[in-house]
């Protein structure tokens, strides 16, 4: 009779058992298992250059506590952001009305690394002087390299003028060159002209 009594109870303390369970335990991830990425989350962009660093680079061009120079990158960043690409090399030109231009320097880009690339151009208008220049160039846009060599009209009327220091845009299609130069000589009004820019260096510049 007892043990009959005490079946009869386990059999029914068995279904509440049973409800009072919680959940089973969700399986343990993986150690190494990533976290779900967060859709929210920004990287910066890995393929433009900071301001920071093309300010080292402009100081490396022009020497440092060129504060003009870094103004003007400053104002660029704010109007276009971050670059692509910059080249830093040296100019000389010279005008009697009809003014020529002959500069070399090394295409640094993140698209394609480092590159030497050379550039001429005829100006003609109101100008009268000679320029020995080194120049900064910023580049935006530029997917692809071989888009860089080719005319770019140019508009020299010295817009931006920081203690010494000059910036124009320059722009054919979607790219976009902002050449920051430090000039040695004088000039006197402005010109207009194109800017062709070669793999190679070149006598004419037509």
């Amino acid at each position: 009779m007892r043990l009959t009594l005490a079946l009869a109870a386990i059999l029914v303390a068995t279904p509440v058992l049973a409800q009072d369970a919680g959940p089973p335990p969700a399986p343990a991830l993986p150690a190494d298992a990533a976290p779900p990425a967060d859709p929210g989350f920004a990287h910066p962009p890995a393929d433009t250059y900071a301001e920071g660093d093309v300010i080292a680079a402009a100081e490396g061009a022009f020497g440092k506590g060129a504060e003009g120079a870094a103004k003007l990158i400053e104002k660029v960043f704010k109007d276009l952001g971050r670059p692509n690409g910059y080249i830093v090399g040296r100019e000389a030109s010279g005008a009697f009305f009809v003014g020529l231009r002959y500069g070399s320097g090394t295409l640094y880009s993140k698209v394609e690394g480092e590159q030497p690339v050379h550039w001429t151009g005829p100006s003609i208008g109101f100008d009268v002087g000679g320029d020995g220049d080194r120049v900064f160039t910023l580049i935006y846009h530029l997917d692809d390299t071989n888009d860089l060599f080719r005319r770019y009209p140019a508009a020299e009327g010295k817009a931006y003028l920081v203690g010494g220091f000059t910036a124009t845009y320059n722009q054919r299609d979607h790219v976009i060159l902002v050449p920051i130069k430090l000039g040695v000589g004088w000039r006197l009004g402005v010109n207009a002209g194109w800017v062709n820019y070669t793999r190679s260096s070149r006598l004419v510049p037509f």
